[in-house]
């Protein structure tokens, strides 16, 4: 939270700006919310900023539907600044499990479960690992199912090797890894 508030001076100018080129580009709201599961399974609004034409899209056609710009700030993850904002209200970290949204996470059983006893992270060695999903699952024939079978069960193991050997210099290799 406190590096948090220490960036956002920096940061606020260049949210602002995306945010604003967002709605031009989308013409829509260029700020995005939706309604993540957190730490302890709670239920909390994430902010991005809006990559998506309005129209529908499913899971495997997000590339299909982002405008040239929003795949430009998905690609470089700038799309993710306001998520400071999630950070500076404790409702997220800087490293972590990704939130993900209703159905996942708040699914977890057993030994899984672990992965909610830590803030969600803006980054993390899933996130890393599969920086590049949009581009795996629009490859795939059925999306949907490769994500619930291929890739979520994967994000869960690397999730708890996380959380189970968690330090402080790990965040830090994260952080650097995502950073360059």
């Amino acid at each position: 939270m406190f590096l948090g508030l220490l960036l956002l001076p920096f940061l606020m100018l260049p949210i602002i700006l995306l945010i604003l080129i967002a709605t031009i580009d989308t013409r829509q709201w260029g700020l995005f919310s939706q309604i993540r599961v957190g730490q302890y399974g709670r239920l909390f609004k994430i902010y991005k900023i809006r990559t998506l034409k309005n129209e529908p899209h499913h899971l495997g056609a997000l590339e299909h539907s982002a405008t040239a710009f929003g795949s430009f700030l998905r690609r470089s993850k700038l799309d993710e600044l306001p998520q400071l904002f999630n950070v500076i209200l404790g409702q997220m970290s800087f490293v972590g499990p990704r939130p993900d949204v209703v159905g996942f996470a708040d699914c977890l059983e057993g030994e899984d479960r672990i992965i909610l006893n830590v803030k969600p992270g803006i980054t993390g060695p899933a996130t890393l690992k599969y920086k590049d999903e949009e581009l795996i699952l629009a490859a795939q024939d059925d999306p949907e199912t490769y994500n619930r079978t291929i890739i979520w069960p994967d994000k869960v193991e690397i999730n708890k090797k996380y959380v189970q050997t968690w330090s402080f210099s790990l965040d830090l290799r994260l952080i650097l890894k995502s950073v360059f």
